[in-house]
């Protein structure tokens, strides 16, 4: 960790995760809140039609800002995808602490001033994730656990760094599986599958109402994933203490 906390290109990262974060909240939930303003050539008229705006808003946000900051910090800008990534051995502790500290101001800065910019905007939450109604904690958590799975799933499929026959856009896929994810959830939870997100919102909002759920659900998704595909769909053939070692020398693993 030591080696790792003094080199330029993890500060970068650091910075670079706390960037992509900031535009990702501000481009996503600014889409997000921006067709209740009344302005008509700008309004949908359909609850589904705002949520496929809302789903590709946040997907190829996601997807663009992959391509933008990819090579610099693997783009996680989601605890949940730091959390898988941890727990496949592919990054270090502190790594992974920084990187979720990072996305957490990312996200608060980024709603803080889409606050201002939409003060005058009635009834305005932010995108602030809640339950809707007769949707009980246990069921959003459940929605929360299988959303965050399937684009954690995705992020460790397409970027494993074993495959050969994987030949097209990576940042693609795992933006429309953020897409996937705001198709199914948003309707129950707003979607939260990422808790930084999520954060964000409530602090700025101060509405933390059963806001464990956005963190608890994302987070047991993401671990789920990463152990399904690491033991389960993919095995690694290297021993698994050896590959822990990535938790604190920070040097990423390369077998198969």
């Amino acid at each position: 960790m030591a080696s790792e906390i003094k080199k330029k290109m993890f500060w970068r990262a650091v910075v670079a995760e706390f960037f992509g974060m900031s535009l990702f909240i501000f481009i996503s939930i600014g889409a997000a809140l921006g067709f209740n303003f009344p302005i008509s050539s700008n309004k949908t008229y359909t609850p589904m039609q705002d949520n496929v705006k809302v789903s590709l808003a946040f997907g190829i946000s996601i997807a663009t800002m992959a391509q933008s900051v990819g090579h610099i910090s693997g783009c996680h800008l989601n605890p949940a995808v730091t959390l898988g990534l941890l727990l496949s051995c592919q990054i270090s502790i502190l790594r992974a602490v920084m990187y979720i500290i990072a996305q957490c101001l990312g996200a608060v800065v980024a709603t803080a001033i889409l606050s201002g910019v939409t003060s005058s905007l009635p009834d305005n939450t932010l995108g602030l994730n809640q339950l809707a109604g007769g949707i009980n904690s246990g069921q959003g958590l459940g929605i929360e656990i299988i959303a965050t799975l399937q684009l954690v799933l995705c992020v460790l499929a397409t970027t494993d760094r074993r495959r050969t026959d994987v030949t097209g856009s990576a940042p693609l896929a795992i933006g429309l599986s953020v897409a996937l994810g705001h198709l199914l959830a948003i309707d129950y939870t707003g979607c939260g599958i990422n808790p930084a997100r999520s954060f964000g919102s409530a602090l700025v909002a101060n509405d933390f109402t059963h806001h464990w759920i956005f963190w608890v659900g994302p987070l047991l998704g993401g671990a789920s994933a990463a152990l399904i595909y690491d033991f389960i769909l993919a095995p690694r053939s290297s021993d698994v203490t050896d590959r822990m070692k990535v938790w604190t020398s920070g040097q990423m693993s390369t077998e198969g």
